[in-house]
């Protein structure tokens, strides 16, 4: 198990870190955008760009490969990761309807990770506390997958909340 912190450090980029080592940065274009760019410690960049109609899925490429993908669903926020020519897949929901907490499953349904949000009223804007299960910390790319687990819980606030 492991605790991870994420700052927001303004409005528009999100630093992740563990016992305050820096592990990378998430960050967004401009205000509510849905693309950003991942930035690992190691210098490593990615793209997360909105496709389809509304922008309904994100994709998540290594220069033009797409590594990754989501979508909302019905229960949640489907991920696929395409890691090393794998495909494996996720579900991130909401622990309840006005909960501030989300959790990660893997397809048997095991509960990989929870996220608790924290908005900061001060400065308008979230900061996230994540635990981690054993099962989690054995993925490969899971600092990758953890970024763009904040970049899927920025999206469904901004959906739920351009609905309201």
């Amino acid at each position: 198990m492991a605790h991870y912190k994420a700052n927001s450090t303004n409005s528009q980029n999100f630093e992740l870190s563990i016992e305050g080592k820096k592990i990378g940065e998430l960050i967004y274009k401009k205000w509510y955008s849905f693309q950003a760019e991942i930035l690992m410690s190691n210098g490593k960049q990615f793209q997360l760009e909105p496709k389809g109609f509304w922008d309904s899925k994100i994709e998540l490429k290594d220069g033009t490969n797409t590594i990754l993908d989501f979508k909302m669903g019905w229960k949640g926020i489907v991920i696929r990761t395409f890691f090393n020519n794998r495909e494996e897949t996720y579900l991130l929901s909401l622990k309840g309807i006005l909960s501030s907490k989300f959790i990660l499953f893997d397809t048997d349904k095991r509960e990989l990770m929870a996220v608790e949000t924290d908005f900061k009223w001060s400065k308008l804007n979230y900061d996230y506390n994540i635990e981690t299960s054993g099962d989690f910390e054995k993925l490969t790319n899971k600092d990758l997958l953890l970024l763009t687990i904040l970049h899927c819980i920025n999206y469904y606030i901004t959906i739920v909340a351009s609905a309201a």
